[in-house]
């Protein structure tokens, strides 16, 4: 008989997760080594700074720790992360942009096969990424939020929405208003068009 790994491994988080809303911390800390990494790259994807992305990792595994006797499996655990620590980014952000500098961490290198025979290329691709990293860093956190869940990490409209606690529209607008924003900072339009989008966002619900 053949065994499904995946289903096995879903079956021990489904037990940690048991032993740990009884308490049992180990069983917790056992969960936060399987699923740091995911917790952490997403925390990074949000914040684009190292250092915000391990305070806001921690801060979502003390909120877990704190709440995981409320969580009842209705989705996996994983999910369950996600959304905390989406909710923990924004707070985050939120009090960062009170005291914010113009300030970018170099960003991430990404492989790029296509480029590494050719300076000019290579040097082009560095700067599109820079510039991307600094337009979704300027986006407001609830709209950065949306745009990383659905663009990095594939979440369809109905997940997002329920691990950021809005409406299925809710999300669908954000994402819209998010990747619109992003084009205008990349690629900036004439200023009358630009006039006439940010009146049709202004009257945006």
């Amino acid at each position: 008989m053949v065994t499904d790994p995946t289903a096995e491994l879903r079956a021990e988080v489904d037990r940690l997760v048991d032993a740990a809303r009884s308490g049992d911390r180990a069983a917790f800390d056992e969960l936060v080594r399987r699923t740091y990494v995911d917790t952490y790259t997403l925390a990074m994807r949000l914040t684009a700074n190292e250092e915000d992305a391990r305070d806001v990792a921690q801060d979502a595994y003390l909120r877990a720790w704190r709440g995981i006797g409320r969580f009842r499996g209705e989705a996996q655990f994983s999910t369950w992360m996600y959304r905390i620590t989406a909710n923990c980014a924004a707070t985050y952000l939120g009090r960062r942009s009170r005291h914010r500098h113009d300030v970018l961490d170099e960003a991430v290198p990404v492989a790029d096969p296509r480029t590494d025979h050719d300076p000019q290329l290579r040097a082009d691709a560095s700067d599109l990424r820079n510039r991307l990293a600094r337009a979704l860093d300027d986006l407001p956190p609830r709209l950065r939020a949306v745009v990383v869940l659905r663009d990095v990490y594939d979440l369809p409209h109905e997940a997002i929405a329920a691990e950021l606690g809005i409406s299925e529209s809710a999300a669908k607008v954000r994402l819209h208003r998010a990747r619109r924003k992003l084009r205008e900072d990349l690629f900036p339009l004439p200023s009358a068009a630009g006039r006439d989008r940010d009146e049709e966002d202004a009257r945006a619900v």
